[in-house]
């Protein structure tokens, strides 16, 4: 994650738009046009608003594994309950944040947009509660850091399941795996939680295999960017098994602002972790395997005939597909994935899979869901991204933090809903949210310089 320096600026507050305003209707587009919301491009592509009134993640607890995670945060008052610190030896504790990373995911997955009078910053499931788990930062070494790594994170994956948590968000890498941390991940599966890992974002230099996203049961996130596909730097091999958002996300986080704009799998993973809340709150009896098992079938695939790809694993998460026509659940006691070794695939492919269409009619769920009436039956590579014409104004009158954006492999076309054209006569805003996150091939740690540990 590239750190972009950046002036620090003051928003205005455009709109009162809290979420209980967002649950009574979805908002127009004139109403969070000039506001921290309209920025949030994934938002508007996920249409919240409109999942909202279905589900908000209320009565799911979503255990963030990271740097800890800051309270007091205007847009996470009131989300984040009591954790458990893991890092001893760092000043505070699990409402301590080492940095900036622990509670940027945190805010993605639940913050509540309540401040600057409602114009504050959302996550995609705001009705759900955070139990922050803070684990170390970077060790002195490689061989320390794979160790500390690996006797932390597992402690704290059970801790996180003995305390409630339903989804388990691990934003974090390590180049070694263990056999505590599939011990630890499949302690969590037969308690019937779930653990959602990002893949890295060195794609770009060793695209190496990293943990826990390889490890057996752990569902390995990559980052799409506004073009519907694979980030260059998401790292992409066979323990790819879905995909989220990942590039140019708006969040809550500790700044002068309590803004920041950040990228990369770290982002991806708290979008999918957010997406099985919203399911999970829903559908609050089904078993792990069945809020898993929808979220594959309801994700935007591959259009190669293939049952998954390498760049983007089984599709992009869906989860307005998935609470509007989940299909069948299936077996409550069957994971729904293979185990996927780390060397399953010596030479994974990079190519990226190309999006299925780009207007509404491309909104329908996955081959492996049931269409709705007036849903279309194709695989439409994200999410509900057809954008009604009113929403498409409002996100390109304010959206758009355009930062530059690096291209290795060649992108698919990208239809009108999903391009966010300057509307006419209207300037494009360019608000300096400040970014943080380390360099691409860095290893890179919670938004701290490349020596200090291990961010997704």
């Amino acid at each position: 994650m590239p750190i972009r320096s950046t002036r620090v600026f003051r928003r205005r507050a455009a709109v009162p738009a809290v979420l209980g305003v967002l649950l009574a209707g979805v908002a127009p587009a004139t109403a969070y046009a000039d506001s921290v919301r309209s920025s949030q491009w994934h938002l508007t592509a996920m249409k919240a608003e409109e999942m909202w009134q279905t589900s908000t993640g209320e009565g799911v607890t979503v255990a963030v594994i990271d740097s800890g995670v800051d309270a007091s945060n205007p847009d996470l008052q009131g989300q984040v309950l009591k954790g458990k610190d893991f890092a001893p030896d760092e000043e505070g504790d699990e409402h301590t944040d080492l940095g900036t990373h622990g509670t940027g995911m945190a805010a993605l997955i639940a913050g509540t947009g309540k401040s600057r009078g409602g114009d504050g910053a959302f996550g995609l499931a705001p009705g759900a509660k955070i139990l922050p788990v803070r684990v170390p930062d970077k060790a002195a070494n490689l061989d320390a850091d794979i160790q500390q790594f690996n006797t932390n994170v597992p402690a704290a994956i059970r801790y996180a399941v003995d305390n409630g948590a339903k989804v388990i968000n691990i934003s974090l890498v390590t180049s070694e795996g263990s056999q505590q941390l599939t011990d630890a991940v499949r302690y969590a599966l037969d308690q019937g939680s779930l653990v959602f890992a990002g893949m890295g974002n060195d794609a770009e230099a060793a695209n190496g295999v990293k943990y826990p996203a390889a490890t057996p049961g752990a569902v390995g996130v990559g980052a799409v960017g506004k073009n519907l596909m694979r980030t260059d730097e998401s790292q992409f091999g066979p323990q790819v098994d879905l995909s989220a958002p990942g590039e140019e996300m708006i969040h809550a986080c500790p700044s002068e602002t309590d803004l920041c704009k950040s990228h990369g799998t770290s982002d991806a993973t708290a979008i999918a972790s957010a997406s099985a809340a919203l399911i999970w709150s829903k559908y609050p009896h089904w078993t792990n395997n069945q809020v898993l098992r929808v979220l594959l079938n309801t994700a935007g695939g591959p259009t190669t005939g293939e049952e998954r790809a390498d760049d983007i694993g089984y599709g992009i998460v869906r989860p307005r597909i998935a609470l509007k026509t989940p299909g069948d659940p299936g077996p409550a006691d069957e994971y729904p994935l293979p185990d996927l070794a780390a060397a399953a695939s010596p030479a994974p492919s990079a190519e990226p899979s190309k999006a299925a269409g780009g207007a509404e009619a491309s909104d329908g769920p996955a081959a492996a869901a049931p269409a709705a009436e007036g849903e279309g039956g194709n695989t439409g590579l994200l999410v509900g991204l057809g954008i009604g014409a009113a929403v498409l104004v409002g996100v390109v009158a304010a959206l758009v933090i355009r930062s530059r954006r690096r291209s290795t492999a060649p992108a698919a076309p990208v239809a009108a809903p999903y391009a966010y054209p300057q509307a006419q006569g209207q300037a494009a805003a360019q608000p300096p949210y400040p970014s943080y996150g380390p360099p691409p091939g860095s290893g890179g740690p919670y938004g701290g310089p490349p020596a200090q540990g291990p961010g997704a």
